[in-house]
């Protein structure tokens, strides 16, 4: 299979300014990302979209390719989706596969990307995996929403006095991998086509960095993580 990995790092970020170049574990965020796509045995080419001479200097060091993103598909609000886009249309180049890694959830290795990979060539039916973890204690179940008076109003009727053990099981996205066939992308305009698998991931390490709490909690849990996953 032909595998891009694209890696996207925006140079703002109000909840937490120049995250995407924070140091974390010794090496800037994004760098995390960067190694992730180099240790897997499968990715064909890895590019990094941003706007930021800052984020390009740290990526050139690294010999990866860069594609500077124009003005408004680096704001805010601007859609991943797009940003992908542009990616394919500066290259030029069919892929099967197209894999997003974030560099805000950078507790994840190259050997669970060739996992999902692997997906990818047992079923050649399957469009797309999204990484989850599962959410045994922070389940809908036990969230509510605001009625009149500002009382509360359970979230799901049935389950609010429900054992956890009788809950169905849910899974929230972890932000660590989206993949997705190009068909399929260009298709569907989407990173979660409509066929699509989970790769489940330890809650141990849920972590997706978007202020000051987040890289705190990032910061604490890395070491064991690592430790951890040197010794796979």
């Amino acid at each position: 299979m032909k595998i891009l990995a694209i890696i996207p790092a925006r140079g703002g970020s109000k909840g937490l300014p120049g995250k995407n170049i924070k140091s974390l574990g010794g090496k800037p965020l994004i760098l995390h990302a960067v190694d992730c796509a180099k240790e897997s045995q499968m990715i064909s080419k890895i590019v990094v979209t941003t706007d930021s001479i800052d984020i390009i200097k740290v990526v050139e060091k690294e010999n990866i390719e860069v594609i500077v993103r124009p003005d408004d598909l680096a704001k805010d609000d601007s859609p991943v989706v797009n940003v992908v886009q542009h990616v394919l249309d500066v290259l030029q180049t069919d892929y099967d596969l197209l894999v997003l890694l974030q560099p805000t959830a950078p507790l994840r290795s190259g050997q669970q990307l060739d996992e999902i990979i692997e997906m990818f060539q047992k079923d050649n039916e399957l469009e797309g995996v999204v990484s989850v973890v599962p959410m045994d204690d922070i389940h809908p179940a036990r969230m509510y929403k605001l009625g009149q008076n500002n009382n509360l109003v359970p979230y799901i009727e049935s389950g609010e006095t429900s054992r956890r053990q009788d809950l169905i099981p849910v899974y929230y996205r972890n932000g660590c991998f989206y993949a997705v066939r190009q068909n399929a992308f260009l298709e569907q305009k989407t990173l979660m086509p409509q066929y699509k698998k989970p790769f489940i991931m330890d809650p141990n390490w849920l972590v997706n960095i978007d202020n000051k709490r987040d890289f705190a909690i990032a910061t604490v849990l890395y070491d064991d993580w690592k430790d951890e996953n040197s010794s796979n």
